[in-house]
Parts: C-alpha cells; structure tokens; sequence
C-alpha cells in the first residue's frame, strides 16, 4: 500500500480529471469511476465497488458524488473521503461561477435569450424523461401509482411542503411494504418529528430579488444563515437522483423567498445539466444571484454537506443496513413521491419554456423539446449531447 500522501494525490488527480470531463449523468459519472479505480487501477473488486453503488443510491444526495466521496473512504480513509468529494465538485462550481456570472451579466442581450430558447425546452424533456425513467424503474404496483399521483397532485394544486409529503411517502410506505405488523405502534410519536424540519430564515418579499455584486459581502450577512439552512435542508432529501433538486428549489426559490424568476430558474437547472459533475450544482447559480461568489460558495457547500456526512459518519455501518427491511421498505414509499413532486415542478416550467411571445417561438420550443424526448427515450442520447445541440438550434432560429 502506498503511503497516505500518494494515495491522496491520486485520489485529487483521478477525481479533478473526472470533474472536468464528468459529462452524462450520474450512471456515467460512477462508470468513469469504477474504470479508474477498478478496471485501470485495481484498488477494489468488482464486488466492493458495486456493494458501494448500492449503498450510495439507497442513500439522499447525488449519487455519483457519493460515489466518489466512498471511493476516497475506502481507498484512504476519512481524509480520502474529503479529497475526491472536494476535487469532483470543484471544477463544476468553478464553471458554473463563471457560467452565472455570465448569464446575469449579459442577461437580456438578444442572443443570450435566442440560445435559451433551445435550451430550456431540453431541460424540460430531460426532467420528463427522467420521470418516465424512474416510473417504469420504481413503481411495480397499484399503491406506488397512488403515491405518486397523491403527490403530483398535492404538490401542483396546494404547494404543500415537498419535504413534508417525502416523510409521509416514507410512512406510508413502511405501513404497505415493511413484513411487520408492528410499523403503526410507532408511526404516533415519528409524525410529530416531521414539524421539526429546519425553517429558513429569509424575509418573503414581493419582488424578485434584485442581482447581488460579484462577491456578495454587502448582502452575505443578511442571507449566509438562510442559504446555509436552507440547502443543508434541500441536500438531506436529495432521494432519487439530482433532478430532485427541481421541486425542492422551485417552490421556494421562485414562489416563497422569490429570489429567482422562474425563466431564471429553469435556466440554472439548464447550466446545472450544461456543465460536468451532479446537477444540484445548480445551488452555486441560486447562491450567486442571492449572494454573489461568496452566497454561491455557501450555497455549494452547504448541499454537498449531508453527502459528506452521510458517507464519512456512516460507512462502516452502511453496508450492513441497506438490506434494513424498514430501510427498503421507507425509500419504496418515498420514491414514487419523488417522481410525482418533480412531475408537478415540471409543469408549470414547461409552460414558462413553451410559452413565448410569438406563436413561431412557441411553436419552435415545442418541437425542440419533442425531439430531445424522443432522443432521450428511444435512442438513450445523453443529456450532455443534447443541450448545446438545443442551444444551437436556438441561436440559429432566433437570428433568422
């Protein structure tokens, strides 16, 4: 074994390399992985790694960085943990610093609008071919339906807290699937756990937030303790992939704390899905319109923190439990609420993506999001090929 410092700098030149090229998605992110540690360098089995798969996708959070931060873990310990988990989310909040200092900083500039015509119908096919994917993987029968249309429903109709009806998901499905007639003696006394969910602390305004400076420090004051709780709260409940992050963000970035326009909105998840590494790095866009860098800084850490936390506090013990029948039983419930809460967040974007001022351009984002579904579902295209396509086509359109 080598000693700790080399283990460490391989773990930082493997994971900032996979930062930068990360591109496709979580599944593809934990490819890459496996074939630097497994295949090329043989630090682990076949076994070891996917046993490690399967406790990080059981787990809330963004798979693949979990993934990562597990690799570390297992290859040099705690301090292991941190730098593959640092190095692999680095280059992305980097480019995606840039990315929203650019998008704020040109915002309204006729071609900047023309490549977001393009791309914002892709977000939207990306969001529904995701639920199609995750439907056909989760639900198996009638009760997952129900669940997921409970929530569907719930979330469009009331915007009843999405965190709220995940819990409850949970409950429900401990009561259907746990081989135990003892879940309802204990269901009394967890309910009342759920109110305890931290509270952000920011001022509801009626306004969207105006654009901070670069750094922020004249607002990071006001709004460091609100982001920090905030998308610690939003990185707990990450079950299900990265694109949870859409209706855990949407109902309250854009309808509560009104930091963010919904065109806004929907135009970070489209730079989240336009750069490498997970998708919830789409906090670092929402941290820099509130708070400059320094709130985009706050706001990355502060989501990737449970991840840390999750693996680094528990990992002796995670191998053990996921086969937990209450465990299982917990995320069989809170799944199919997943797809119904990102289904709901979806709708109303999908109208501010197709919605445009002219029926042409209507008519454009129609058939742009149309095609990328079909790309999606039908030929398994990756999402990374089809947004700058989506942009292109936007940009040529809109000069025409």
């Amino acid at each position: 074994m080598p000693s700790l410092s080399t283990r460490l700098l391989e773990l930082a030149q493997i994971f900032l390399k996979l930062g930068l090229i990360g591109f496709g998605g979580p599944q593809a992110h934990i490819a890459m992985i496996n074939d630097e540690t497994v295949v090329r360098r043989g630090w682990f089995t076949q076994e070891e790694f996917l046993a490690g798969v399967a406790v990080c996708e059981m787990l809330p959070g963004p798979a693949s960085t979990q993934m990562g931060i597990y690799t570390g873990y297992l290859r040099a310990g705690q301090l292991g943990a941190l730098v593959a988990g640092i190095c692999f989310i680095l280059p992305a909040f980097v480019i995606m610093l840039i990315l929203s200092w650019a998008y704020f900083r040109f915002q309204g500039i006729p071609q900047i609008e023309h490549l977001f015509l393009g791309i914002t119908p892709v977000v939207i096919a990306i969001i529904f071919g995701f639920c199609w994917k995750l439907a056909k993987r989760a639900i198996t029968d009638v009760q997952g339906v129900a669940i997921a249309i409970s929530v569907l429903l719930v979330t469009w109709l009331f915007q009843i807290n999405i965190l709220l009806q995940f819990l409850l998901a949970g409950l429900v499905g401990l009561i259907l699937y746990t081989p135990s007639n003892r879940t309802s003696g204990w269901l009394v006394p967890v309910l009342p756990m759920i109110q305890v969910l931290p509270k952000t602390l920011a001022t509801v305004t009626t306004e969207t937030l105006a654009m901070s400076t670069f750094w922020g420090l004249e607002r990071i004051n006001e709004y460091y303790v609100t982001l920090t709780l905030f998308f610690l709260k939003v990185g707990s409940f990450i079950f299900g992939g990265g694109l949870v992050i859409i209706p855990l963000l949407e109902l309250e970035v854009v309808n509560q704390f009104q930091w963010l326009t919904r065109s806004e909105f929907i135009d970070g998840v489209a730079l989240g899905e336009f750069t490498p590494g997970p998708v919830v790095i789409t906090a670092a866009f929402v941290g820099y319109k509130v708070a400059g860098a320094v709130g985009a800084l706050i706001s990355t850490v502060a989501i990737f923190t449970p991840s840390f936390l999750f693996i680094m506090g528990a990992a002796p013990l995670l191998v053990r439990i996921r086969q937990n029948p209450w465990i299982r039983s917990f995320l069989k419930g809170v799944t199919p609420a997943v797809l119904g809460a990102i289904a709901a967040a979806a709708i109303p974007l999908a109208q501010t993506a197709i919605i445009q001022d002219t029926l042409g351009r209507s008519l454009l984002a129609v058939i742009i999001g149309l095609m990328a579904l079909v790309a999606l579902i039908r030929f398994q295209r990756p999402t990374w090929q089809l947004v700058p396509i989506g942009a292109i086509i936007g940009l040529i359109s809109g000069s025409l």
